[in-house]
């Protein structure tokens, strides 16, 4: 052999020897002595304890599933035992995850081309702990120590990472959180073999592409101080890290009495690409969705709702929820439509449009603050449950449960809602209810709140500025051509009248419920009722025991035809009282005079009688009604006698209230109306 063939041939035996000894070393090399470096490497890299507190090992063993060559590199099978993840300072938890043992292979190959690549984990029973406190400092929250001081952004890796598959026996997570009054546990097992996605979700469903469902949970607890119970079942890391296969979900959660249940997939997890999911919702009241959703929603009676949830979280401006297409009932009444929620800033926004074949009026009660109805039990022992009490004082017929204007300013909405046919009574047809909700900083506007009434329309538009303490509310209504005979479709002789009923209010109050804003009110009431009849039996329809009583004193038992009967009453601080408030019939001039307080519910009018031409009426002395409005007292004025023409003296001060009420006729509806030339009457008294 040559010299330099005895050289190279040295050579190469040192550098197999070499080797032979570096494989020795690390096969044979005690890894726990890297623990103490490892520890407080770690430790101090995520600023929060880190402890392999057990035995720390690699074994060797080559891939089968390679080819060629690459068949003979030996993989290097990391293991580690008892490791702990403590929390920030800040936390008073000890530990964040403890895992009794983890076990993981990592492509030796792959290190050459800069990826990072894990083909599996194992974890023994991983057991996770998430808390935030009261202050809103969390333990999920990373700061990490390797970040830029200078806040400057740090340059992409060159490195990749990829993890194929996550092993376990057992999982447990569980999460605690002071803000939203929550202490879940939620546990988390392998379902033993994938089971495909339309067998869970069923075959109409929209999410056919999703994959296999690897990994069932149980979750048990409480959340917004309510009872807590689901379970359900999620995908594995192959849908996971795929672009184009969602990521299965399935869901079925109960909070105290609101049920949420959830079916379908994830775009692109790993980025957030979006949600694609069938999403049900029942409950006791819609505003109980807020603490699990964010959404500020109306306390209604009990509900349930199915609708196609579509969500997109990489929008430049927020992420963006579709609700669409969905059908269900608020109490007695149906529900559908489609609506949009978006994180936008300064607000999220919900915007949409909604419609209703067959609304329940009792259903839209506690908007307006009014008991709904049929449901209101349920409803009653959910605010119960939520240590709510009702505000309504036994002796008072106003309203006085409260607008909760506290989370008004969370959120901006923009809704339309249409009602074709409204349930109120069966006295009371109501139908075509249309409203535009918009909510913005915290002030409420209906413009308009529109609805078809007895044959004519009622258009209001109504603003409630919740940013102010108190409220302040706005209210203006306009009715026009209620038909009388549709008004009491139970009143016989009514049924014969061509009457009509039209009318103007204005009001502004401050206050948080319907009694408070009436109370404070200022404003005006203009009312004009022509060709119609009043009877006792009217009265007992109507449920009026005094209108009863006053009617019965003035007219005996019967039917007494009106010729127009016109009101044009005054708010001022909460007291009513009439610039105008008569009644021309065939018999008789009725003048009302006196007020009625809203804020004491408390009441004090005088019923003025004059006969026309011959003595008719059964009494010429006045009628008082007085008393509070829950209960009215009527009775015979005591002293002398009416002086003949004193009622039609009254009129002559009311030239200009006359004058005003003449805008509530129609120039079409001139000839026929009676209000038109009683008016005019009044109008040229001097």
């Amino acid at each position: 052999m040559s010299r330099t063939g005895k050289i190279v041939s040295w050579v190469a035996g040192i550098l197999l020897l070499l080797i032979v000894i570096i494989i020795v070393v690390i096969a044979t090399f005690d890894w726990n002595r890297l623990k103490p470096t490892i520890n407080k490497k770690v430790t101090t890299e995520l600023n929060r304890p880190f402890a392999i507190r057990g035995d720390l090992g690699v074994d060797w063993a080559r891939n089968p599933q390679e080819q060629g060559w690459r068949r003979w590199v030996p993989w290097p099978q990391v293991h580690a035992e008892d490791i702990m993840l403590g929390n920030p300072p800040d936390i008073p938890d000890l530990t964040m995850v403890h895992l009794q043992r983890i076990d993981a292979t990592l492509a030796p190959l792959a290190l050459l081309h800069k990826e990072l690549f894990i083909p599996w984990i194992k974890l023994q029973r991983p057991d996770a702990r998430l808390v935030q406190t009261a202050d809103k400092k969390n333990n999920w929250t990373f700061n990490l120590a390797s970040s830029d001081s200078n806040d400057q952004q740090a340059a992409p890796s060159a490195w990749s990472f990829r993890l194929d598959n996550i092993l376990f026996d057992q999982g447990q997570i569980r999460y605690r959180d002071a803000i939203n009054h929550a202490d879940v546990t939620v546990q988390v097992n392998p379902l033993g073999k994938p089971v495909p996605y339309g067998q869970i979700a069923g075959g109409d469903d929209k999410q056919q592409g999703a994959g296999d469902f690897v990994f069932g949970w149980q979750a048990r607890g409480t959340y917004n101080d309510e009872k807590l119970n689901g379970e359900g079942k999620i995908g594995g890391m192959l849908s996971l890290r795929s672009q184009t296969t969602p990521f299965p979900v399935q869901a079925d959660i109960r909070n105290g009495t609101t049920r949420v249940q959830v079916t379908g997939g994830v775009k692109d997890p790993m980025n957030l690409g979006g949600l694609d999911v069938r999403l049900r919702f029942s409950g006791d009241t819609l505003a109980n969705l807020y603490g699990l959703t964010g959404v500020l929603l109306p306390d209604t009676p009990p509900y349930e709702t199915d609708g196609h949830l579509i969500a997109k979280f990489s929008d430049d401006k927020g992420a963006i929820y579709h609700y669409q297409k969905f059908n269900g009932h608020i109490g007695d009444s149906d529900i559908h439509g489609s609506l949009t929620y978006s994180q936008g800033k300064p607000r999220p926004r919900l915007s949409g449009e909604l419609t209703s074949d067959q609304l329940r009026m009792a259903d839209l009660g506690p908007l307006i603050g009014v008991d709904s109805g049929k449901g209101s039990d349920k409803t009653a022992q959910a605010k119960s449950r939520r240590g709510e009490k009702s505000s309504q004082p036994a002796d008072r017929v106003l309203p006085h449960d409260r607008f909760d204007t506290k989370n008004w300013d969370v959120m901006d909405a923009d809704v339309k809602f249409s009602g074709k046919r409204i349930e109120h009574s069966n006295s009371l047809p109501l139908s075509d209810l249309y409203t535009h909700l918009q909510l913005k900083d915290g002030d409420l506007l209906l413009d308009p709140l529109r609805f078809g009434m007895a044959g004519g329309t009622l258009n209001s538009t109504i603003r409630l500025e919740g940013d102010r303490t108190p409220m302040r509310g706005r209210a203006d209504i306009h009715a026009r051509k209620l038909r009388l005979r549709q008004l009491f479709p139970n009143v016989q002789a009514m049924q014969n009248s061509l009457g009509q009923l039209n009318g103007d209010a204005s009001f502004t109050g401050t206050g948080n419920s319907v009694a408070e804003l009436l109370a404070t009110s200022n404003g005006q009431l203009k009312l004009l009722m022509n060709d119609g009849v009043i009877s006792r039996s009217l009265m007992e329809i109507a449920g009026l025991n005094v209108g009863n009583y006053v009617v019965g004193k003035l007219f005996g038992d019967d039917q007494v035809r009106i010729n127009c009967a016109a009101t044009d009453i005054k708010l001022q601080n909460g007291l009513a009282t009439p610039n105008l408030f008569v009644f021309d019939t065939e018999n008789a001039v009725i003048n009302v005079t006196g007020n009625a307080n809203f804020a004491t519910e408390r009441m004090d009018l005088s019923v003025n009688p004059e006969s026309k031409g011959v003595r008719i009426i059964t009494l010429r002395s006045p009628l008082y009604v007085r008393g509070t409005f829950k209960n009215p007292d009527a009775g015979v004025k005591a002293g002398p006698l009416l002086a003949r023409g004193a009622a039609a003296v009254a009129l002559g001060t009311v030239v200009g209230p006359a004058a005003a009420l003449l805008a509530l006729i129609s120039p079409s509806d001139n000839d026929d109306n009676q209000c038109s030339t009683v008016l005019q009457q009044m109008k040229q008294q001097k």
